[in-house]
Protein backbone atom coordinates (compact mmCIF):
# COMPACT_ATOMS: atom_id res chain seq x y z
CA UNK A 1 0.00 0.00 0.00
CA UNK A 2 1.34 3.60 -0.95
CA UNK A 3 1.17 6.91 0.27
CA UNK A 4 2.03 10.16 -1.33
CA UNK A 5 3.91 13.00 1.06
CA UNK A 6 0.42 14.76 0.80
CA UNK A 7 -1.82 12.36 2.10
CA UNK A 8 0.75 11.79 4.99
CA UNK A 9 1.11 15.72 5.53
CA UNK A 10 -2.92 15.55 5.56
CA UNK A 11 -3.06 13.03 8.35
CA UNK A 12 -0.45 14.22 10.57
CA UNK A 13 -1.27 17.92 10.04
CA UNK A 14 2.29 18.82 8.48
CA UNK A 15 3.72 20.89 5.67
CA UNK A 16 5.39 19.50 2.61
CA UNK A 17 8.60 21.06 1.58
CA UNK A 18 9.31 19.62 -1.95
CA UNK A 19 7.67 16.97 -4.37
CA UNK A 20 3.85 16.54 -2.35
CA UNK A 21 3.19 13.40 -5.16
CA UNK A 22 6.47 11.62 -3.74
CA UNK A 23 5.01 8.13 -2.74
CA UNK A 24 6.34 5.97 -0.06
CA UNK A 25 5.32 2.33 0.87
CA UNK A 26 7.53 1.01 3.76
CA UNK A 27 9.36 2.64 6.26
CA UNK A 28 12.85 3.14 7.19
CA UNK A 29 15.67 4.72 9.20
CA UNK A 30 17.03 7.57 8.29
CA UNK A 31 20.81 5.55 7.48
CA UNK A 32 19.27 3.02 5.97
CA UNK A 33 16.71 4.73 3.34
CA UNK A 34 16.27 3.59 0.10
CA UNK A 35 13.78 5.11 -2.51
CA UNK A 36 10.21 4.63 -1.81
CA UNK A 37 10.64 4.58 2.18
CA UNK A 38 9.86 7.13 4.86
CA UNK A 39 12.32 8.26 7.03
CA UNK A 40 12.67 10.31 10.09
CA UNK A 41 15.15 12.58 11.59
CA UNK A 42 13.98 13.20 15.58
CA UNK A 43 17.91 12.64 16.81
CA UNK A 44 20.21 15.81 15.95
CA UNK A 45 23.48 14.08 15.52
CA UNK A 46 21.57 11.69 12.83
CA UNK A 47 21.21 14.96 10.65
CA UNK A 48 24.50 14.27 8.54
CA UNK A 49 22.25 11.43 6.99
CA UNK A 50 19.47 13.52 5.84
CA UNK A 51 21.68 14.88 3.20
CA UNK A 52 22.88 11.58 1.76
CA UNK A 53 19.46 9.40 2.40
CA UNK A 54 17.94 8.02 -0.21
CA UNK A 55 14.78 7.59 1.35
CA UNK A 56 11.68 9.25 -0.15
CA UNK A 57 10.25 11.37 1.98
CA UNK A 58 11.54 12.24 5.85
CA UNK A 59 9.63 13.66 8.47
CA UNK A 60 11.78 16.32 10.87
CA UNK A 61 10.21 18.53 13.35
CA UNK A 62 8.64 21.95 12.21
CA UNK A 63 11.68 24.13 13.66
CA UNK A 64 14.43 22.40 11.89
CA UNK A 65 15.98 24.28 8.86
CA UNK A 66 18.65 21.84 6.76
CA UNK A 67 21.85 23.47 6.57
CA UNK A 68 22.05 21.91 2.89
CA UNK A 69 20.37 20.77 0.17
CA UNK A 70 18.15 17.68 0.85
CA UNK A 71 16.80 15.45 -2.04
CA UNK A 72 14.18 13.77 -0.28
CA UNK A 73 10.97 15.80 0.35
CA UNK A 74 10.63 16.68 3.89
CA UNK A 75 7.39 16.67 5.71
CA UNK A 76 7.21 19.09 8.85
CA UNK A 77 4.97 18.52 12.16
CA UNK A 78 4.88 19.49 15.35
CA UNK A 79 6.48 16.30 16.94
CA UNK A 80 7.91 13.99 14.60
CA UNK A 81 9.06 11.26 17.16
CA UNK A 82 5.24 11.59 18.05
CA UNK A 83 4.24 11.36 14.52
CA UNK A 84 6.56 8.12 13.59
CA UNK A 85 4.87 6.16 16.63
CA UNK A 86 1.60 7.49 14.77
CA UNK A 87 2.37 6.19 11.18
CA UNK A 88 4.17 2.73 12.56
CA UNK A 89 0.47 2.38 13.88
CA UNK A 90 -1.33 2.91 10.89
CA UNK A 91 1.01 0.99 8.68
CA UNK A 92 0.76 -2.30 11.05
CA UNK A 93 -3.04 -1.63 10.96
CA UNK A 94 -3.04 -1.03 7.28
CA UNK A 95 -1.82 -4.92 6.74
CA UNK A 96 -4.18 -7.34 6.20
CA UNK A 97 -5.46 -9.83 8.51
CA UNK A 98 -5.13 -13.37 8.30
CA UNK A 99 -9.15 -15.36 9.48
CA UNK A 100 -9.94 -19.11 9.11
CA UNK A 101 -9.08 -22.13 10.62
CA UNK A 102 -6.48 -24.08 8.68
CA UNK A 103 -7.20 -27.68 7.93
CA UNK A 104 -4.14 -28.59 9.59
CA UNK A 105 -4.99 -27.30 12.78
CA UNK A 106 -6.40 -29.46 15.43
CA UNK A 107 -9.11 -27.38 17.69
CA UNK A 108 -10.95 -29.98 19.75
CA UNK A 109 -15.01 -30.01 19.45
CA UNK A 110 -14.85 -28.86 23.18
CA UNK A 111 -13.05 -25.94 22.50
CA UNK A 112 -15.11 -22.47 21.83
CA UNK A 113 -13.63 -20.02 19.13
CA UNK A 114 -14.83 -15.98 18.40
CA UNK A 115 -15.59 -15.04 14.91
CA UNK A 116 -13.05 -13.62 12.84
CA UNK A 117 -9.84 -15.66 14.31
CA UNK A 118 -6.76 -17.04 12.52
CA UNK A 119 -5.74 -20.51 13.66
CA UNK A 120 -2.82 -21.62 11.63
CA UNK A 121 -0.89 -25.36 10.68
CA UNK A 122 -0.41 -27.77 13.09
CA UNK A 123 -1.64 -25.28 15.89
CA UNK A 124 -3.86 -27.60 18.77
CA UNK A 125 -6.48 -26.24 20.40
CA UNK A 126 -7.90 -28.23 23.70
CA UNK A 127 -10.99 -29.22 24.80
CA UNK A 128 -12.68 -26.34 27.07
CA UNK A 129 -10.39 -23.78 25.96
CA UNK A 130 -12.52 -20.16 24.39
CA UNK A 131 -10.73 -18.26 22.09
CA UNK A 132 -11.82 -14.57 21.68
CA UNK A 133 -13.13 -12.80 18.69
CA UNK A 134 -10.11 -11.55 16.33
CA UNK A 135 -7.43 -13.75 17.63
CA UNK A 136 -4.34 -14.17 15.54
CA UNK A 137 -2.90 -18.10 16.46
CA UNK A 138 0.01 -18.70 14.80
CA UNK A 139 1.36 -22.40 13.46
CA UNK A 140 2.48 -24.64 15.92
CA UNK A 141 0.76 -22.63 18.79
CA UNK A 142 -0.73 -25.22 21.73
CA UNK A 143 -3.45 -23.97 23.54
CA UNK A 144 -4.04 -26.02 26.80
CA UNK A 145 -7.73 -27.21 28.33
CA UNK A 146 -9.67 -24.97 29.89
CA UNK A 147 -7.21 -22.16 28.61
CA UNK A 148 -9.31 -18.80 27.67
CA UNK A 149 -7.75 -15.95 25.36
CA UNK A 150 -9.09 -12.75 25.46
CA UNK A 151 -10.28 -10.96 21.91
CA UNK A 152 -7.70 -9.34 19.83
CA UNK A 153 -4.96 -11.50 21.17
CA UNK A 154 -2.20 -12.37 19.13
CA UNK A 155 -0.03 -15.84 20.03
CA UNK A 156 2.71 -15.98 17.80
CA UNK A 157 4.28 -19.35 15.89
CA UNK A 158 5.61 -21.59 18.76
CA UNK A 159 3.47 -20.16 21.94
CA UNK A 160 3.02 -22.80 24.58
CA UNK A 161 -0.51 -22.17 27.10
CA UNK A 162 -0.65 -25.00 29.63
CA UNK A 163 -3.59 -26.05 31.25
CA UNK A 164 -5.86 -23.33 33.10
CA UNK A 165 -3.98 -20.52 32.30
CA UNK A 166 -6.15 -17.14 31.39
CA UNK A 167 -4.67 -14.85 28.61
CA UNK A 168 -6.32 -11.24 28.56
CA UNK A 169 -7.70 -8.92 25.29
CA UNK A 170 -5.31 -7.01 23.19
CA UNK A 171 -2.24 -9.34 24.27
CA UNK A 172 1.16 -10.43 22.06
CA UNK A 173 2.91 -13.25 22.81
CA UNK A 174 5.92 -13.78 20.49
CA UNK A 175 7.05 -16.81 19.64
CA UNK A 176 8.38 -19.50 21.56
CA UNK A 177 6.82 -17.96 24.96
CA UNK A 178 5.79 -20.47 27.17
CA UNK A 179 2.98 -19.84 29.82
CA UNK A 180 1.57 -21.88 32.99
CA UNK A 181 4.84 -24.08 32.97
CA UNK A 182 5.86 -25.66 36.22
CA UNK A 183 7.18 -23.39 38.92
CA UNK A 184 10.54 -24.52 40.26
CA UNK A 185 9.27 -26.34 43.34
CA UNK A 186 11.16 -29.54 44.66
CA UNK A 187 11.72 -30.76 48.44
CA UNK A 188 15.16 -32.22 49.75
CA UNK A 189 14.02 -36.22 50.70
CA UNK A 190 15.98 -38.35 52.88
CA UNK A 191 17.44 -40.03 50.56
CA UNK A 192 19.45 -37.16 49.42
CA UNK A 193 17.14 -36.44 46.44
CA UNK A 194 14.61 -34.43 45.80
CA UNK A 195 10.22 -35.22 45.65
CA UNK A 196 8.55 -32.79 43.22
CA UNK A 197 6.05 -30.56 44.93
CA UNK A 198 2.68 -30.04 42.13
CA UNK A 199 2.55 -26.72 41.06
CA UNK A 200 -1.74 -27.17 40.91
CA UNK A 201 -2.33 -22.85 40.55
CA UNK A 202 -2.59 -20.77 37.05
CA UNK A 203 -1.03 -17.92 35.57
CA UNK A 204 -3.42 -14.99 34.79
CA UNK A 205 -1.97 -12.24 31.97
CA UNK A 206 -4.40 -9.25 32.46
CA UNK A 207 -4.80 -6.95 29.02
CA UNK A 208 -3.01 -4.95 27.07
CA UNK A 209 0.64 -7.38 27.99
CA UNK A 210 2.93 -8.10 25.28
CA UNK A 211 5.56 -10.96 26.06
CA UNK A 212 8.57 -11.65 23.98
CA UNK A 213 9.99 -14.67 22.36
CA UNK A 214 11.41 -17.45 24.48
CA UNK A 215 10.16 -15.80 27.58
CA UNK A 216 8.78 -18.12 30.45
CA UNK A 217 5.94 -17.53 33.05
CA UNK A 218 5.66 -20.33 35.90
CA UNK A 219 2.35 -21.66 37.02
CA UNK A 220 1.89 -20.62 40.63
CA UNK A 221 2.34 -23.45 43.20
CA UNK A 222 -1.42 -22.21 44.35
CA UNK A 223 -3.61 -19.79 43.29
CA UNK A 224 -1.97 -17.61 40.69
CA UNK A 225 1.12 -15.82 38.94
CA UNK A 226 -0.37 -12.53 37.87
CA UNK A 227 0.47 -10.44 35.10
CA UNK A 228 -0.92 -7.15 35.15
CA UNK A 229 -2.77 -4.87 32.57
CA UNK A 230 0.13 -3.33 30.55
CA UNK A 231 3.24 -4.87 31.35
CA UNK A 232 5.34 -5.37 28.78
CA UNK A 233 8.15 -8.03 29.02
CA UNK A 234 11.26 -8.64 26.47
CA UNK A 235 12.67 -11.60 25.16
CA UNK A 236 14.38 -14.29 27.33
CA UNK A 237 12.91 -13.37 30.77
CA UNK A 238 12.12 -16.30 33.66
CA UNK A 239 8.73 -15.26 35.85
CA UNK A 240 8.69 -17.59 38.85
CA UNK A 241 5.90 -19.17 40.36
CA UNK A 242 3.68 -16.85 42.44
CA UNK A 243 4.85 -14.14 41.21
CA UNK A 244 2.99 -10.38 40.61
CA UNK A 245 4.04 -8.16 38.31
CA UNK A 246 1.91 -4.81 38.25
CA UNK A 247 0.47 -2.08 35.84
CA UNK A 248 2.25 -1.00 33.30
CA UNK A 249 5.80 -2.51 34.74
CA UNK A 250 8.31 -2.76 32.12
CA UNK A 251 11.59 -5.60 31.61
CA UNK A 252 14.52 -5.75 29.58
CA UNK A 253 15.85 -8.61 28.51
CA UNK A 254 17.16 -11.47 30.42
CA UNK A 255 15.27 -10.86 34.04
CA UNK A 256 14.76 -13.23 36.64
CA UNK A 257 12.36 -12.91 39.21
CA UNK A 258 11.89 -15.31 41.78
CA UNK A 259 9.07 -17.17 43.23
CA UNK A 260 6.81 -15.06 45.05
CA UNK A 261 8.42 -11.94 44.65
CA UNK A 262 6.15 -8.58 43.70
CA UNK A 263 6.84 -6.12 41.59
CA UNK A 264 4.71 -2.90 41.68
CA UNK A 265 3.15 -0.43 38.73
CA UNK A 266 4.78 1.76 36.63
CA UNK A 267 8.82 -0.06 37.46
CA UNK A 268 11.64 0.05 34.98
CA UNK A 269 14.04 -3.36 34.88
CA UNK A 270 16.64 -3.13 32.51
CA UNK A 271 18.37 -5.80 30.95
CA UNK A 272 19.58 -9.08 33.33
CA UNK A 273 18.44 -7.77 36.11
CA UNK A 274 17.96 -10.52 39.17
CA UNK A 275 15.38 -10.46 41.90
CA UNK A 276 15.60 -13.05 45.03
CA UNK A 277 12.05 -14.67 45.87
CA UNK A 278 9.60 -12.83 48.67
CA UNK A 279 11.08 -9.67 47.78
CA UNK A 280 8.42 -6.95 47.48
CA UNK A 281 9.49 -3.63 44.80
CA UNK A 282 7.38 -0.70 45.08
CA UNK A 283 5.69 1.46 42.47
CA UNK A 284 7.67 3.98 39.84
CA UNK A 285 11.26 1.75 40.92
CA UNK A 286 13.88 1.56 38.51
CA UNK A 287 16.41 -0.94 38.66
CA UNK A 288 19.85 -0.81 36.27
CA UNK A 289 21.15 -3.38 34.02
CA UNK A 290 22.63 -6.28 35.94
CA UNK A 291 21.51 -5.42 39.17
CA UNK A 292 20.68 -7.82 41.75
CA UNK A 293 17.79 -7.13 44.45
CA UNK A 294 17.61 -9.35 47.64
CA UNK A 295 15.75 -6.97 49.96
CA UNK A 296 12.46 -4.80 49.56
CA UNK A 297 12.37 -1.70 47.96
CA UNK A 298 10.07 1.29 48.46
CA UNK A 299 8.38 3.49 45.92
CA UNK A 300 10.19 5.62 43.34
CA UNK A 301 13.76 4.26 44.24
CA UNK A 302 16.75 3.54 41.88
CA UNK A 303 18.38 0.20 42.77
CA UNK A 304 21.70 -0.08 40.88
CA UNK A 305 25.02 -3.03 41.42
CA UNK A 306 25.09 -5.81 42.70
CA UNK A 307 23.86 -5.98 45.59
CA UNK A 308 21.63 -3.42 44.61
CA UNK A 309 22.63 -0.14 46.41
CA UNK A 310 20.74 3.12 45.94
CA UNK A 311 21.35 5.31 43.34
CA UNK A 312 23.46 8.11 44.53
CA UNK A 313 25.01 5.51 46.80
CA UNK A 314 26.52 3.08 44.06
CA UNK A 315 27.46 6.21 41.91
CA UNK A 316 29.57 7.13 44.68
CA UNK A 317 30.92 3.55 45.39
CA UNK A 318 32.30 3.05 41.58
CA UNK A 319 34.12 6.82 42.10
CA UNK A 320 35.77 4.22 44.58
CA UNK A 321 36.18 1.11 43.11
CA UNK A 322 38.18 2.56 40.21
CA UNK A 323 41.01 3.58 42.95
CA UNK A 324 41.09 0.37 44.80
CA UNK A 325 44.40 -0.90 43.44
CA UNK A 326 46.06 2.61 43.73
CA UNK A 327 44.18 2.58 47.63
CA UNK A 328 45.57 -0.55 48.65
CA UNK A 329 48.91 0.07 47.21
CA UNK A 330 49.41 3.30 49.47
CA UNK A 331 47.53 1.51 52.37
CA UNK A 332 50.67 -1.22 52.03
CA UNK A 333 53.22 1.36 51.91
CA UNK A 334 51.59 3.32 54.89
CA UNK A 335 52.06 -0.35 56.80
CA UNK A 336 55.85 -0.42 55.55
CA UNK A 337 56.61 3.08 57.15
CA UNK A 338 54.41 2.06 60.64
CA UNK A 339 56.66 -0.61 61.09
CA UNK A 340 59.59 0.73 60.38
CA UNK A 341 58.74 3.62 62.80
CA UNK A 342 58.05 1.02 65.45
CA UNK A 343 61.38 -0.50 65.11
Amino acid sequence: MEFTAEMIAGFLGGDVLGDKNASVHTVSSIEEGKAGSLAYLTNPKYEPYLYTTQASIVLVNRSFEPAQPVSATLIKVDDAAACVLRLLEMYNAAKPRRQGISPRAAVSEQAAVGEECYIGDFAVVEAGAKIGKGCQIYPQVYVGQGVTVGDNTTLYPGVKIYEGCAIGANCILHAGAVIGADGFGFMPNAAGGFDKIPQLGNVIIEDDVEIGANTCIDRAKTDSTIIRRGVKLDNLIQIGHNVQIGENTVSSAQTGIAGTSRVGRNCFLAGQVGIADHVTIGDRVKVGSKSGIDKNVGDDEVRLGYPALPGMQYHRSSAVFKNLPELVRRVAELEKQINELKK
